[in-house]
């Protein structure tokens, strides 16, 4: 009887773990193109995707997956560029000198239709290093990466990690950490990417895992909340969202240097419903 009652156990234990599996949201692969520059993220616009290395940017016909242009810059001006977005026509680009200490970023711009290098603004030194940035509802909003070990500035940990609301002069407003869930995902790295999303909730990519963090703004306090979690077909980095469409995602695999554009699920799969 003890037996048939520890088998029934077991597998109501496994049956909850599958149903677990089964429900956790998936973003599916629509297609796939290698781009040498796929190293450290991806951005998006109409026509191209912009694949990103340390200090250099490929630029790409979505169509053909052809290169139409290349920027190529040197060290050590150009350290670490972490990921770029497509804002009217230039291309925004956060970068940082990973794994250099102390910490220092800077935001880089680009010309969309050259990829002329036109002017930087910089942070200098203080909250970590800069890996994405985000223009959304007046505000600037940026992810300020911190380490354990290579390429932290302690006392600084992966818990310090900083998500920062500025003005359009990038003057501070508000600032956020992470929670610390999310934090035990990153491990011992930090937030790649970051883009403000569908539903008005905060998507955050981590450095290894192929997963999709959904946060908001606490109601009260200075912590994110964790909403929910994606699976991606890609392991971390820094992502963009299919230009005019914020629920098909643009990522990279850095092995073989790939670019792959997802289906999100929707949004009512991805978000639970309220309690009631």
């Amino acid at each position: 009887m003890r037996m048939n009652i520890a088998i029934t156990a077991g597998m109501v234990a496994l049956s909850c773990a599958a149903a677990h599996a089964q429900a956790t949201p998936t973003a599916h692969e629509i297609r796939r193109f290698s781009a040498e520059e796929a190293n450290q993220g991806v951005a998006t616009d109409a026509n191209f995707f912009y694949a990103i290395d340390d200090h250099a940017i490929g630029k790409y016909s979505k169509a053909t997956g052809k290169r139409v242009a290349r920027w190529q810059g040197q060290p050590p001006a150009f350290i670490h560029i972490n990921s770029c977005t497509a804002i009217g026509t230039e291309l925004v680009c956060a970068m940082s000198n990973f794994p250099g200490v102390p910490q220092i970023s800077s935001v880089e711009y680009f010309d969309r239709a050259t990829l002329k290098h036109l002017r930087s603004h910089s942070f200098g030194r203080g909250r970590g290093s800069l890996t994405w940035i985000d223009w959304h509802n007046g505000s600037w909003w940026a992810g300020f990466a911190n380490y354990d070990g290579h390429g932290g500035e302690p006392p600084r940990d992966h818990r310090s990690t900083l998500l920062v609301r500025m003005n359009a002069e990038f003057a501070q407003q508000e600032s956020w950490l992470f929670p610390d869930d999310v934090l035990d995902s990153f491990g011992h790295m930090s937030a790649s990417g970051g883009r403000w999303g569908a539903g008005g909730y905060l998507y955050i990519t981590g450095h290894d895992l192929p997963e999709m963090y959904v946060l908001r703004l606490p109601e009260g306090g200075a912590r994110l909340e964790h909403v929910a979690t994606i699976s991606i077909p890609t392991n971390g980095q820094a992502f963009d969202w299919e230009f005019g469409h914020k629920d098909r995602m643009w990522s990279i695999e850095r092995k073989g240097n790939t670019v792959i554009e997802s289906q999100l699920p929707k949004l009512a799969e991805i978000v639970p419903a309220p309690r009631q």
